[in-house]
């Protein structure tokens, strides 16, 4: 899969994807990259780290979030996508469900279509999509956790998304799937879907796995946010293992470690992005 000038090997490797907030109130990181130089900063610092996609959001989707106006998020992102494009030679993803806000983006020179609601909320961002022919993150979410089934539910939520992205216009070679770790699930459904994560391999596209510093590995290892580094890194040794291709993460190098080390036991080395 191209996605900016680079082509992305999804079957055979796993690229990190390193998050970068422009929010005051993200539920990690909020208010410390607000700034155009302390974002360059960080992006600068997770491209040494390994990173091989920039995520860039720029309004937070923490559970109970405020939404802000299209023109507001479009004012937080568009100077620090142009930034990042001139300085960097990253592909840049943008984190937004809406239309208007990824056109914006796409125009300053994003790559990457990244929607929490799966085009589900937004349907004209599945239009832009297809118009400027970029690739799309597909995540799983709803608005309750009543499930019949989870792991059906997620697929055949899932495939409901694809089924708007193909209409269209979307290529289908041009989808990624996300399970929505943190969204619409509670403690135990995002346990299980992380256990589960293989079933999700049948839809035939591939995943990627966000659970960087979410709630449910405070729950578990009883730590803030800001210490939980390694129970992440474990969730991203089982996706990998699961059959994730794209880990996206707060904390680039000891993930993209980990990643390596995981990869190189599963597949040898020819599996990794980059050694």
């Amino acid at each position: 899969m191209q996605i900016g000038n680079k082509i992305f090997d999804l079957n055979n490797k796993v690229y990190i994807m390193g998050i970068l907030n422009v929010t005051p109130d993200s539920f990690s990181d909020g208010g410390t990259h607000n700034t155009l130089d302390t974002s360059l900063r960080h992006v600068e610092k997770m491209i040494a780290d390994g990173a091989d996609i920039i995520d860039l959001g720029g309004e937070s989707t923490r559970p109970g979030y405020t939404v802000i106006s299209d023109a507001e998020e479009i004012d937080r992102i568009i100077p620090v996508i142009e930034a990042i494009h001139q300085r960097f030679d990253i592909p840049i993803s943008i984190d937004t469900y809406k239309g208007q806000v990824g056109e914006a983006a796409l125009n300053a020179g994003a790559d990457l279509i990244n929607d929490i609601w799966g085009f589900k909320n937004d349907p004209y961002l599945a239009e832009v999509t297809a118009k400027h022919k970029v690739p799309c993150i597909l995540m799983h979410n709803r608005d309750n956790q009543n499930y019949t089934d989870l792991m059906t539910d997620i697929y055949q939520d899932l495939e409901a998304s694809i089924a708007i992205a193909l209409n269209a216009g979307v290529s289908k070679d041009s989808i990624i799937l996300d399970p929505g770790i943190g969204f619409a699930k509670d403690y135990h459904q995002n346990m299980k879907t992380i256990q589960h994560l293989e079933s999700l391999q049948t839809l035939g596209l591939p995943i990627l796995l966000g659970t960087s510093r979410k709630g449910f590995i405070g729950i578990t290892l009883n730590l803030p946010v800001n210490e939980r580094v390694e129970g992440t890194v474990a969730t991203t040794v089982i996706g990998i293992m699961k059959g994730a291709s794209i880990i996206r993460v707060h904390d680039v190098l000891e993930n993209k470690r980990a990643a390596i080390m995981t990869a190189a036991i599963l597949k040898g080395e020819s599996w990794i992005s980059s050694i």
